[in-house]
């Protein structure tokens, strides 16, 4: 094993960058990243704990001692072999760290293939999908790795040509000499991986010289998933693997106490039927004869964890639990607000499916887990294996928007498994998933803005609601970056790493209140700023408006982020903000900072039929540092809008004593293609620095400006969400 270490690259921040050879017949390397010191940006004029450090830091810190476990592959074929330690769930990642490795090594995208790993438990933290986190964290392992390939071979050519390597270049995935002959990188794999000195530096490009890294790119594998050739969780095919489902109880965590599967097993096509912790699975030859025996078992079910509470009760419980301000109510010069969401599931196009073998003292699970790791030890532990003796495959996910950092569905297909001594083919209905999956939890919000003589005072948000459950990894990795996670608690961490107002608003204190419950809850895009922040930028509007001032002069005034202004400026500038309109139509913009990036949205809305709003146009502005591809940016940014849009004028459920009331998308009310805007242009900003987070960056903001649109439109300020909420029967 040899290294170097090159000059700090423009662009891959202030650390320092190793790349390792490990022992293989072609050339495969692996890259290390050191922190000389966090990445840091100008704080605004009134830092918070997110302005110093916030979760993106975090995760980034915590991850950095197996960064170096990153592999690269140049096959004998001339195949560029990335092994990616994160779940793609749609997001686009596979495509944007192709672009990374391709530019880095003068290879065309289409000569790189990504893999995505299998839990290895060596990677420790740096194997967790979520928080925005993924570009972040890998940029500069991926860039350095990639640079010490493109070394190697060029030191291989010179040796095999016996001119200067730096003589050399690289094109098209092959090595050029300056009279034009060429090498393939497939040709020099195994005389690179032999290669002791190099002769020319590994080092990343100057930003510069980047011509895929930055440059608008369709998903590599956009074809496969326009054409059905994509192959997803469900898709997994084991040979012998049996359909299976579960039947669940009818409340939130209800028990089974007996069942009769007499008639069910008596159904055509039902070859087992297993009692599991979470309900009881029937396998059959098909998913219609699963499901259709489901009906024919007789179960008596035990209590679950809510029973007898319904919204109401829930409500009043985070209303009394809220935190009190500590400022005094002035009159005319504060301005208090009180808001609420409802209960949201993640609702991912593909539901929950997981396929398990295990057999023989061994288990291969499929799953498209973002914590496989902690996957693999949870069915290890489910089914009294050693670690080592389970496979967890990460396979492509139909969407997550966080649903997937659990595993549950792993977990019961091993089971049942087990059980049966089958492989099986585990499906949640979309009933399952809506009622007995993940869900972010329902919230109050109370806040208090105070201002004297033209200055702000204090501006106070108190946030109660349900814990949101980290126990999926992200709190064993703050508790690893040194947050003191079992004394404060991982919500009130990550609610604190990420929750901040980017406004000179005197002083700022939030606060979060946990009220126990125990119902299933989950990381939703954007974790607590799809709620928090959101509420902030609505506050920001009544605050201009008791003022009498225009919201987006306001907010410029009042930003202490120059990027922030920037992106502000942009959606004015192209949506042409204060045009005039129509009565009942009515223009909202709003703004977020996180994840080292920031985003601005301008919508209008129609409101002229009360029962059915509508945005009818979306304008966005994103800076997120350096948009590895902005085509893909655009994309997380219009899903970010269709989100807001949902989350603010329909999507929610209802809890009814216990009970999730909707089950499917007939009535939990997620935009269809008809409540999409019909018009949505987002501009991508020049880059600014390294990049940073985007994922869940644009929720906030785009939720944000429909509310505000609509409080304009209609002169009435919406205070609970979905506003529709109440009319579907809340």
């Amino acid at each position: 094993m040899s290294a170097i270490e090159p000059e700090t690259p423009a662009g891959v921040s202030r650390r320092r960058v190793l790349a390792y050879l490990v022992a293989a017949p072609t050339l495969t390397l692996v890259a290390k990243i050191g922190l000389d010191a966090a990445d840091d940006e100008p704080a605004g004029a009134t830092p918070g704990v997110a302005d110093l450090l916030d979760l993106s830091d975090a995760l980034t810190a915590v991850a950095l001692p197996t960064a170096y476990l990153l592999r690269l592959e140049i096959t004998a074929e001339g195949r560029v072999v990335l092994g990616l330690p994160r779940a793609e769930v749609g997001q686009g990642i596979t495509t944007a760290f192709a672009q990374i490795v391709a530019d880095e090594l003068d290879a065309p995208l289409s000569a790189v293939d990504v893999e995505l790993d299998p839990a290895r438990p060596e990677l420790l933290f740096n194997q967790l999908t979520g928080g925005s986190n993924s570009i972040h964290s890998l940029y500069a392992p991926m860039r350095t790795v990639a640079a010490a390939a493109r070394a190697r071979l060029v030191t291989a050519a010179s040796e095999r040509w016996g001119v200067s390597a730096s003589s050399l270049r690289t094109a098209d995935a092959a090595v050029v000499a300056p009279d034009g002959q060429t090498l393939s990188f497939g040709a020099l794999t195994q005389a690179a991986a032999a290669v002791v000195d190099l002769l020319v530096p590994g080092t990343p490009k100057p930003d510069a010289d980047l011509r895929l890294n930055g440059r608008a790119t369709g998903r590599i594998d956009g074809r496969d998933i326009v054409t059905g050739a994509a192959r997803y969780a469900l898709d997994v095919e084991v040979p012998g693997a049996l359909p299976t489902v579960v039947a669940r109880p009818p409340t939130i965590k209800g028990t089974v106490r007996s069942v009769d599967a007499t008639d069910a097993r008596a159904m055509p096509g039902v070859v087992a039927v297993t009692p599991i912790p979470s309900g009881v699975a029937i396998t059959a030859e098909t998913f219609h004869q699963a499901q259709a025996a489901t009906g024919a078992l007789r179960v008596e079910w035990g209590p679950g964890t809510i029973d007898g509470l319904s919204d109401a009760d829930i409500f009043d419980r985070l209303r009394r639990s809220t935190a009190p301000f500590v400022t005094l109510p002035l009159g005319r010069a504060a301005v208090d607000r009180t808001f609420e969401f409802a209960f949201a599931p993640h609702a991912p196009m593909e539901t929950l499916t997981a396929t398990a073998d295990v057999r023989d003292g061994r288990a291969d699970v499929w799953y498209a887990a973002k914590s496989p790791i902690l996957a693999a030890q949870s069915v290890a532990a489910a089914v009294g294996l050693p670690q080592d003796a389970v496979t967890l495959h990460v396979v492509r996910g139909g969407g997550s928007f966080g649903h997937r950092l659990f595993f549950e569905p792993a977990v019961e297909a091993a089971q049942v498994s087990r059980a049966i001594g089958r492989p099986v083919r585990l499906m949640w209905t979309r009933n399952d998933d809506t009622r007995h999956g993940r869900l972010r939890p329902a919230s109050h919000h109370k806040v208090r803005a105070t201002h004297l003589l033209g200055s702000f005072v204090a501006y106070e948000h108190r946030h109660a609601t349900l814990p949101v459950d980290f126990s999926h990894g992200f709190g064993e990795a703050l508790s690893g970056a040194g947050f003191d996670v079992l004394n404060v608690g991982a919500t009130q961490t990550v609610f604190h790493l990420t929750q901040k107002v980017p406004y000179d608003f005197g002083v700022e204190t939030q606060l979060l209140t946990d009220v126990p419950l125990d119902v299933p809850t989950g990381s939703w895009r954007g974790i607590y700023s799809g709620q928090t922040a959101t509420v902030n930028e609505i506050m920001v509007d009544e605050i201009a408006r008791t003022l009498r001032r225009d919201p987006l002069g306001f907010r410029r005034d009042k930003l202490s982020s120059p990027r922030a202004r920037a992106v502000l400026d942009r959606v004015g500038e192209i949506g042409r903000w204060g045009r005039t309109m129509p009565a009942g139509t009515a223009q909202g913009v709003a703004v977020h900072e996180e994840y080292k990036s920031v985003v601005a949205y301008l919508v209008e809305i129609d409101c002229r039929d009360p029962a059915a709003p509508r945005v009818t146009k979306g304008v966005c502005a994103v800076d997120v540092g350096r948009a590895v591809n902005p085509r893909g940016l655009e994309a997380q940014m219009q899903g970010a809008l269709v989100d807001g849009i949902s989350t603010i004028l329909s999507a929610g459920v209802h809890i009814d004593r216990g009970a999730v009331r909707e089950g499917s998308f007939a009535d939990y009310l997620y935009a269809r293609q008809a409540q999409a805007p019909p018009e949505i242009e987002v501009h991508v900003m020049a880059p600014t620095g390294p990049p940073g987070g985007a994922g869940e960056l644009g929720v906030p903001a785009a939720a944000a400006a429909v509310a505000n649109a609509y409080a304009r439109a209609t002169g009435t300020l919406p205070t609970r969400f979905p506003i529709g909420f109440d009319a579907a029967g809340g």
